[in-house]
């Protein structure tokens, strides 16, 4: 059940992360108060979360990394949802993944224990 979460999730955070540094300038800030530095930040800690997710524990080392990654999307997810807020039902989207990162993190630290 954890493994299907993952992956998905590392997908989800593959592709997002990658279409914002793929995407230009002036089209990744469009309808955003934030930088595009910034937004190519938060782009690349997500294609390293992505690889967090399921590297660690398909490679069977460093596996306290998985439940690390997962926590850390978490807060990316905060800020995503928060961000949205005044977006109507496309809030679900950050919202949804944040909560199945943590069921990520908290399944994967008890598994580690």
């Amino acid at each position: 059940f954890l493994w299907v979460i993952q992956i998905l999730l590392a997908l989800l955070f593959l592709f997002t992360g990658t279409s914002k540094l793929r995407m230009p300038d002036e089209q990744l800030t469009a309808g955003s108060s934030l930088s595009a530095g910034f937004l190519h930040f938060i782009a690349v800690c997500e294609i390293l979360g992505a690889l967090g997710l399921v590297l660690p524990r398909l490679f069977k080392t460093a596996t306290w990394l998985t439940p690390l990654a997962a926590a850390l999307l978490v807060i990316i997810m905060i800020g995503a949802t928060v961000s949205t807020l005044g977006a109507g039902p496309v809030v679900a989207l950050p919202l949804v993944a944040g909560v199945l990162c943590i069921v990520v993190a908290w399944g994967r630290w008890r598994v580690a224990r």
